[in-house]
């Protein structure tokens, strides 16, 4: 049996086997040695951070019941797109499909900070007033029902391969719980370690109610981007940790903290 073959028939599995295993790694190493204290205790901002990560699945089950491995499957049925055009091997092609989504992540979460309809709905993941592994997966469901748009159209344009859908998404996940981790690597790792992929002190920066922060290291699984377009910032003026995580302005906890406020947060002021 082929790689790619294996990969599709155990798809469910393996996505839940890396989700579940990075998040229980991650949450472990927070609770043995966390970078930053936390405003607020976890029971608080865990269940309501998972109620909402809960209904998104929910929400995302029933509106695209194939998901976006059902777009590229279809994709691949059909000859569509780019990739399905050149006579490359299948892991070439997989390659340059991860690696150009993930640019596609990085663009749209520019365009998401940049468009003031947008920012009200990613500013939901941004008013956590806490940083830690849920905070990663923390979205409104109108940016995650809109993202998922933009990355079937992304597939259709692009001609992605299933496996390589697969392969992103099961290192999308896994990098937003790692680089949302409320840990802190050796300097000498992170050093080297974020000329490839994002970590945790490089993305906590983009966190801060700094607006010239928050405005920077947009990426979320490869580094490259925010070098390459400039938007790099190596650390937070105050330090990781006294910087201020959150959004300024808001700061009720039940606006914050509580599912029906995070829900409401974009239609307010």
């Amino acid at each position: 049996m082929s790689w790619e073959l294996w990969l599709l028939q155990h798809e469910i599995s393996v996505r839940l086997g890396f989700f579940f295993g990075i998040f229980l790694l991650m949450a472990g190493w927070e609770f043995l040695k966390p970078c930053r204290r936390q405003k607020y205790g976890r029971l608080l901002r865990w269940s309501n951070n998972l109620a909402l990560v809960f209904l998104n699945s929910f929400l995302l089950r029933i509106l695209f019941p194939a998901a976006a491995v059902g777009v590229a499957l279809y994709v691949e049925e059909q000859g569509f797109g780019l990739l399905q055009q050149l006579p490359i091997p299948i892991f070439l092609s997989a390659f340059i499909a991860v690696v150009v989504l993930d640019l596609l992540i990085y663009a749209q979460h520019v365009l998401f900070h940049k468009v003031p309809i947008l920012w009200r709905l990613h500013r939901v993941h941004h008013a956590d007033p806490d940083y830690d592994v849920t905070t990663g997966a923390r979205f409104h469901p109108i940016e995650i029902i809109l993202s998922m748009l933009i990355k079937s159209a992304a597939i259709i344009v692009l001609g992605a391969p299933a496996v390589a859908v697969i392969i992103f998404e099961v290192l999308l996940n896994a990098s937003a719980m790692f680089n949302h981790a409320n840990i802190r690597l050796p300097k000498s790792v992170d050093k080297l370690l974020r000329w490839i992929l994002v970590t945790p002190d490089m993305h906590r920066v983009h966190h801060s109610q700094i607006r010239v922060e928050t405005d920077s290291n947009y990426g979320f699984a490869l580094s490259w981007w925010d070098r390459i377009f400039k938007t790099y910032r190596a650390q937070p003026q105050k330090g990781h940790l006294q910087m201020d995580i959150g959004v300024s302005g808001l700061q009720d906890v039940k606006q914050v903290c509580l599912l029906p406020g995070i829900l409401l947060l974009p239609f307010k002021k």
